[in-house]
């Protein structure tokens, strides 16, 4: 949509979403971090071209915030300060590059954001003791969580002001690709912006429109990590269970990225469907896994990582904690939890998900048959034999087995663990593990069922 301007009245030059995008893609082409098979898991950040003023001329403070320039909307002659970036969007399958995060400055962080030597986590590392407290499902959405600050009223009422005296059309209608001024505002973190925004498109039934990529508002607020506008859109009453082109929704993305706090606001909202699938037919858990899983295996391999390993198997503790589903499976590949995590390798996630006893769980699990379970035909202990020369190899096994796993479980091609094992003194020796459990196992039924 386009609106005439009158000779007056010069563009802004502040870009739109989607050219902040592109600007991100070239800058990253001249800085390409080492590459990994899981990059794409990173989230996006997103900042002001170089050169862009950094103050309006003859405007408030909250008017240069404001501004934005599309074709759709040309409010004044002011441009967002580059001293306030904010992060940007995009849907979180076809993410490129890695490049750095940035979260709220006045907001507390899980861990350091910077390259550290990795140190491996113990379960007892998983503190979720911190300020954000975790606020269970089914809690009133209405009930401010301990981390979210009020708005500054003083803020907000000079952006009510600063839109009221918009255009009308311009406040709620979208640009050439899908945005509000609520999706540019919400981008950039402009929590008081947003809200007077979000008020007003609530005003006219389009709190939840979506811009070209599906995206609600609330999508680009989880994406951005925002947790403070997420919980004012959730109050404004943004659909939580909204999904973009790809399916995800906004449990789906925040267990993506790893965004704990994101998540635990997502979590206060009773009406948040845990088991949604995606078009990859995966749930947020089995998102949330697959993140730490590509955070750890970047670690293993001496990769570049964010450092979020424990945020990120703190987003698996909440949603297991919420009463997602252990025995969930992909829709392609029938895989729960623990078979991703054990293909992938990932020790930590492994003694998280087999932890004794399985702590704060609200759907009761029988370890057994969630630890026997197939994956078109193979078990987790199927998939730990097949780990040739990793070095977790006969702890996990040592693991699964402790648990219930069933060495004389036959895959679709009649083939059990113990045939799946490397080739050499490792393979010998894992072999005797499992022929002495299979032992036992059998000599427990006799003993069954012949009580005298």
């Amino acid at each position: 949509m386009h609106f005439e301007k009158t000779s007056k009245e010069k563009p802004c030059t502040q870009p739109t979403v989607k050219k902040l995008l592109e600007q991100k893609r070239k800058r990253e082409t001249s800085s390409v971090l080492p590459s990994c098979s899981h990059s794409s898991l990173a989230p996006p950040t997103y900042t002001l071209s170089e050169g862009e003023p950094s103050d309006c001329p003859g405007g408030s403070n909250i008017q240069s915030e404001m501004a934005v320039s599309s074709q759709m909307w040309t409010p004044a002659q002011c441009s967002y300060p580059s001293s306030q970036p904010g992060p940007s969007y995009t849907h979180s399958y076809s993410l490129s590059g890695t490049p750095e995060y940035e979260p709220l400055s006045h907001l507390p962080t899980f861990g350091n954001t910077q390259p550290q030597p990795y140190q491996e986590p113990l379960m007892t590392d998983l503190n979720l003791s911190s300020p954000w407290s975790v606020v269970g499902v089914g809690s009133s959405q209405n009930s401010v969580l301990n981390f979210v600050t009020p708005l500054d009223e003083n803020k907000l009422q000079e952006a009510t002001m600063f839109i009221s005296g918009m255009d009308y059309s311009r406040t709620t209608e979208q640009d050439e690709d899908g945005d509000t001024m609520l999706h540019i505002y919400t981008a950039k973190g402009l929590r008081e912006c947003a809200y007077a925004a979000a008020e007003r498109l609530r005003s006219v039934g389009r709190l939840d429109a979506k811009e070209h990529k599906g995206k609600t508002a609330l999508l680009v607020a989880v994406a951005a990590n925002h947790p403070e506008i997420v919980h004012d859109l959730l109050l404004l009453g943004a659909d939580i269970n909204a999904c973009d082109i790809n399916g995800q929704t906004a449990l789906h993305l925040a267990a993506h990225y790893g965004y704990s706090m994101v998540l635990q606001v997502l979590l206060s909202v009773h009406s948040a469907n845990l088991e949604a699938r995606n078009f990859e037919g995966m749930t947020p858990l089995h998102c949330a896994a697959l993140s730490h899983c590509a955070e750890m295996k970047t670690i293993y391999t001496g990769g570049l990582s964010d450092g979020r390993a424990t945020e990120k198997l703190t987003c698996v503790d909440l949603l297991l904690t919420a009463g997602a589903s252990l025995l969930s499976q992909e829709i392609k590949s029938n895989k729960t939890v623990l078979h991703l995590a054990v293909k992938e390798g990932n020790i930590v996630l492994v003694r998280f998900l087999l932890r004794n006893p399985l702590a704060n769980m609200k759907v009761f699990v029988d370890v057994k048959e969630f630890v026997n379970m197939k994956a078109h035909g193979h078990t987790a202990l199927h998939m730990a034999a097949g780990l040739h020369g990793n070095p977790h190899q006969k702890e996990m096994m040592q693991l699964l087995l402790s648990r219930g796993a069933d060495p004389s479980i036959r895959n679709l091609e009649n083939v059990q663990a113990a045939h799946l094992l490397q080739r050499g003194p490792e393979g010998e020796q894992l072999k005797v593990l499992l022929k002495r459990r299979n032992t036992s196992s059998r000599r427990r039924v006799l003993s069954l069922q012949d009580p005298e």
